[in-house]
């Protein structure tokens, strides 16, 4: 063989173009041979061409067939699953079993979550907008499906292809199922028995059989099952003919999720979650024809008013706080209204029932000022190392106040004051370095004083912090630290504070705690975090969760772990200057002492116009209003190495009552009931625990003593001039030389010395029920959150 352009040729072909090549001569052969190797090339470019286009086609006609196999073993295993499951007898027990909540031993029971209320009603007495509301809510297209939703199979193929729980996108008819004929679990295999028995139901049962079943037995919240509960439960009406549109709208949001959609919980963010969804009942219903759009339009505006029947006997007394909190965790944890009431869930708590007990002694002791209706006590106490919430106290009787004293924020005023040390620490400072003691201090062009005009000369951070000196912290935050507001904040949150508002985050007076930032389950926790040298575990109620077989569904001992939240040095150092509040002559939390061990803590009393005195500005219409010198709250937030306990003062119907009429003291100091209060409770729950010392901390942040300096002038008499009507309060925290007797009274004399007012005076007369910034309320879910 031989080779012409590098191709093979057989030896005839190579004959024939020797002969040519002899006739033509080398040139005129050359020319050939070229035009031979293009037309060959011509030749062989169409064929990878279509060898590419054969490849391709045969990959798509592989996919193809593998599609249709899909498909028709999707429908041969749908077939054969449907022919072998057959309908099973409705569950005798559809049956929901009481779900209970024991305090920390795990014997002693705290209470019970079991709700039922059943009353079955026929179809025939549920008028059509009950029926179309829920229909609208639930699955538009239920009169004409064949009992399954192909997108909801679809929407739970992709969530088990992610790993993720079965979850959304069924039918009425398979929600009918899972109740009647199945359990509530979310396993592959649950699923697709509903999907067999719901379309062999809807082929087998009338539409208006299954709608009536389901009306009577599906779960509304408020332990209501079916609608005629329902309508009872939320709007106090027995018979579901008397049901309004609206109502009815309203229940049909709710039975979605009645955990997601709490009408109780009166926060904007589920309140306008509810809103929503409402509407879009309601647009179902128009275009359904069961409503106009006018009507629709009118009934969108707002929620219908609720009317709710009273609370289970089983809430009752202080304990019913504790249970309503628990419920509340187990929500935050996922489990669902209906398991809570139903499934028969045992609940342990982190409650000690002895510590619970010396909580509640000490708050409703007979040497408290006021009767528990008009004074408000809220305490709660946590074990540093694990976050336990170990003792608290609401109030004294859930059935006849929702509002959780423990659990509502409120001002903090001066016990805010550990996190701006913290935070100076943070940035290099040390407790000796000094900052200005009198007063007033002009920060931002607003002018700044102590309580009673009281001046200190220059004052180290310890010192500061011992004697609460309010133009100190201003310094340090304001004037000494780069963005100081800021970084307080930061510290607070690191420690267990809720998120402080972005509009607080850079006001001159955030360190005096002047808003809503906290609740003493939040204050206790926080502190806790100082006591464990920096660790931070979540404050929580709840320790373990099981099912009705024993099996573990949630523990703390495996979800919650401790966080180095504040560098440890720092919070040693900070301890050590909450210690001197305690120890050191002059502190303000000396009347702490009286357990007898190492303990720390911080005072906080804040002030400002009550609400009362607001309402009666309102009623004379004078052009002077009342000045703003009221105490709001008074703190005392304490802790040793094993508990840190948070103690909260607060009057009137809001807590926003004026707290001085309580005592015959220049104010209602921190330093002075609460800390009573704190001891009361201490000291029994001490007793059987050994003495602990704190941690000491390193010399690099005490700095050098600096000498003890003397003020030389006399304190002022008078507010500054210039204070400007937008500045939040002063946090008074300076105890009393002389500590109140506790002897009760019902109205004390009004002899104290007068204070300057507290720099809040309103511009403009306030609206009726306004109260000065957010005192909490009744839902608020404090974090703590709940």
């Amino acid at each position: 063989m031989g080779t012409v352009t590098g191709r093979p040729v057989r030896i005839h072909r190579f004959r024939e173009r020797y002969h040519i090549r002899r006739t033509l001569g080398r040139n005129d052969f050359s020319e050939i041979v070229e035009d031979c190797t293009v037309s060959e090339a011509r030749r062989k470019a169409p064929t990878r061409a279509r060898r590419k286009k054969h490849w391709a086609l045969r990959v798509a006609g592989w996919l193809l067939a593998l599609f249709f196999l899909g498909v028709i073993g999707a429908a041969a295993t749908f077939f054969i699953g449907y022919q072998t499951t057959d309908i099973p007898d409705v569950n005798k027990e559809f049956a929901t079993n009481t779900t209970t909540v024991t305090y920390a031993n795990g014997t002693r029971e705290l209470g019970s979550l079991y709700e039922q209320n059943r009353r079955s009603v026929p179809l025939a007495q549920i008028p059509k907008h009950v029926q179309d509301a829920v229909i609208a809510a639930e699955d538009r297209t239920f009169w004409t499906n064949p009992g399954i939703s192909p997108s909801g199979m679809a929407r739970a193929a992709f969530n088990i292809a992610r790993g993720e729980q079965l979850q959304g996108g069924s039918t009425i008819t398979q929600q009918y199922v899972k109740i009647m004929y199945l359990t509530q679990e979310r396993t592959f295999s649950r699923k697709f028995s509903e999907l067999f028995i719901a379309t062999k139901l809807s082929r087998s049962q009338d539409k208006k059989s299954t709608l009536e079943g389901y009306l009577n037995t599906i779960y509304f919240g408020e332990g209501a099952y079916g609608v005629a509960a329902a309508g009872e439960a939320y709007f106090q009406v027995k018979d579901p003919k008397n049901l309004s549109v609206p109502q009815a709208a309203l229940l049909a949001t709710v039975l979605n999720n009645p955990s997601i959609f709490d009408v109780d919980d009166k926060s904007k963010k589920t309140q306008d979650r509810i809103l929503s969804r409402y509407r879009y009942v309601l647009d179902g219903m128009r275009l359904s024809g069961t409503i106009t759009q006018a009507q629709a339009d009118a009934y969108s505006k707002n929620l219908p008013a609720l009317k709710k029947k009273g609370k289970s006997s089983r809430y009752k007394g202080s304990a019913g706080f504790l249970l309503d909190m628990a419920r509340k965790e187990l929500v935050k944890l996922g489990f669902t209204d209906e398991q809570i009431v139903g499934d028969g869930l045992r609940v342990k708590t982190t409650i000690d029932y002895k510590l619970q007990e010396n909580a509640v002694k000490a708050v409703f002791s007979d040497k408290q000022p006021g009767k528990p209706d008009k004074l408000h006590i809220g305490l709660a106490s946590v074990r540093p190392e694990t976050g336990e919430l170990v003792a608290m106290v609401g109030g004294p009787d859930f059935l006849k106040s929702q509002i959780n004293w423990a659990t509502a924020r409120a001002r903090p005023g001066s016990s805010f004051k550990p996190f701006a040390v913290a935070a100076a620490l943070q940035e290099g400072k040390t407790l000796e370095d000094t900052f200005e003691g009198d007063g007033p201090i002009e920060i931002r062009g607003g002018k700044y004083d102590n309580e009673f005009g009281e001046d200190y000369g220059t004052v180290s951070l310890l010192t500061a912090t011992e004697k609460s000196v309010n133009t100190a912290f201003y310094d340090l935050v304001d004037r000494q630290l780069d963005s100081g507001p800021e970084k307080v904040a930061k510290a607070a949150e690191a420690a267990g504070i809720p998120t402080i508002p972005a509009a607080d985050r850079d006001a001159p007076a955030l360190v005096l705690g002047p808003n809503a930032y906290a609740s003493p389950v939040d204050m206790a926790s926080a502190y806790g975090t100082f006591a464990a040298d920096g660790k931070r575990t979540p404050a929580h109620i709840i320790s373990e969760v099981k099912d009705i077989t024993g099996k573990v569904l949630w523990s703390d001992k495996s979800k919650l772990q401790a966080t180095q939240a504040i560098d440890p040095e720092i919070a040693k150092t900070t301890s050590y200057a909450l210690q001197q509040v305690v120890d050191a002559k002059g502190g303000t939390g000396s009347a702490a002492r009286e357990i007898d061990r190492p303990a720390a803590g911080k005072t906080g009393t804040a002030g400002g116009m009550s609400v009362d005195h607001r309402r009666a500005n309102l009623k004379c219409k004078c052009e002077k209003f009342k000045e703003g010198d009221d105490t709001l709250t008074s703190w005392w937030v304490g802790y040793t190495p094993q508990l840190s306990t948070a103690v909260l003062y607060r009057a009137g119907k809001e807590g926003e009552s004026d707290l001085d009429d309580y005592t015959d003291e220049n104010a209602f100091f921190g330093g002075g009931y609460p800390a009573e209060t704190w001891v009361d409770f201490m000291k029994p729950s001490l007793e059987d625990l050994p003495v602990e010392e704190f941690s000491e901390p390193s010399e690099e942040n005490m700095g050098t003593p600096t000498p003890t300096f003397t003020p030389s002038k006399t304190p002022p008499s008078n507010t500054p001039s210039n204070t400007p009507s937008n500045t939040p309060s002063n946090t008074p925290s300076n105890t009393p030389s002389n500590t109140p007797s506790r002897t009760p009274t019902k109205s004390p004399t009004k002899t104290r010395t007068p204070k300057p007012p507290w720099p809040t005076l309103p511009t403009t007369p306030p609206t009726e029920g306004s109260t000065p910034n957010d005192p909490g309320g009744p839902n608020d879910p404090g974090d703590g959150n709940q």
